[in-house]
């Protein structure tokens, strides 16, 4: 098996590469990013004995250099996004580009290059979305779902994976407040301590994925049962007091990841089961 994954040097892309670079039928594991400097550090710092892994420089919006990458690719992950939602609410015609015009190009390319296998990486915001990221990958979750019914008789197979951001993630609240106390710190920004959020690892992010891999057959919308916490008890559990701005237009108070499973109603974490969590974190 040989995988490409696109936004590859990114948090997710960094650990699902170390886990297919361990599977012994995966044979090739090609990074496709825009990030320069990102691959030179996931170069140096991914140990590959067997030489396995490759690196592409490209952006998503370039659906010629995507379907060039993907020659000789049995199975794409995709996923490269605009993932910041201020950004998106500043700047929704560039989120537009890279998260729905990259994606449309994902899929060409797929077609194109007689890739096997597609798994979007999606989030909880595209769940009744009120942001211009949720939106977008709302739409992006269309898109890649009904290029089932257009795939012809040997085209690629798509699936989709929902979930919440994975805990310690890049530009996330933990890596953010612990700098933040790093330098000192002891009251961090927070919109509302009533928020609760999804808490996911990401070893849970990554196997979700590879489940996905090895048993989709094709429009399938994969999304976990996760446990949920509450905004002031993960600032409880930190050690630091909060300074309460206010819940922007783009946030919402509780995430969802469909009907039924939502954040506000899901087993909520202790602030003593924080503690823990965040010591692997």
């Amino acid at each position: 098996m040989e995988v490409l994954i696109t936004g590859g040097s990114g948090f997710f892309g960094r650990a699902m590469a170390k886990k297919l670079l361990g599977k012994v039928d995966v044979e090739r594991v090609c990074i496709y990013s825009r990030g320069e400097y990102q691959q030179a550090m996931m170069k140096q710092e991914t140990a590959d004995p067997q030489g396995k892994l490759r690196f592409f420089i490209g952006d998503v919006r370039d659906q010629e250099r995507l379907r060039r990458s993907m020659e000789g690719i049995d199975v794409v992950i995709h996923a490269a996004a605009l993932k910041r939602i201020e950004v998106g609410f500043y700047n929704p015609t560039e989120m537009a580009k890279t998260n729905v015009t990259g994606t449309m190009n994902m899929i060409e390319a797929a077609h194109d290059a007689g890739v096997n296998k597609v798994v979007l990486l999606s989030s909880d915001k595209a769940f009744e979305p009120v942001s211009a990221y949720g939106q977008s990958k709302a739409l992006a979750e269309t898109m890649v779902l009904a290029a089932n019914h257009s795939r012809g008789k040997n085209g690629p197979i798509f699936s989709a994976v929902r979930y919440g951001n994975v805990s310690g993630s890049t530009g996330s609240v933990i890596p953010k407040w612990r700098q933040m106390i790093a330098e000192g710190k002891t009251v961090v920004p927070v919109t509302d301590p009533e928020c609760t959020r999804f808490w996911m690892t990401i070893d849970q992010a990554t196997d979700l994925v590879w489940n996905t891999i090895k048993s989709m057959q094709g429009g399938e919308l994969n999304i976990p049962k996760l446990p949920a916490y509450r905004l002031g008890d993960l600032a409880e559990a930190m050690g630091v007091e909060m300074d309460v701005l206010g819940l922007p237009d783009w946030e919402k108070r509780h995430e969802g990841m469909g009907t039924g499973n939502t954040s506000d109603v899901a087993r909520r974490m202790s602030v003593d089961e924080l503690r823990e969590a965040l010591r692997h974190v």
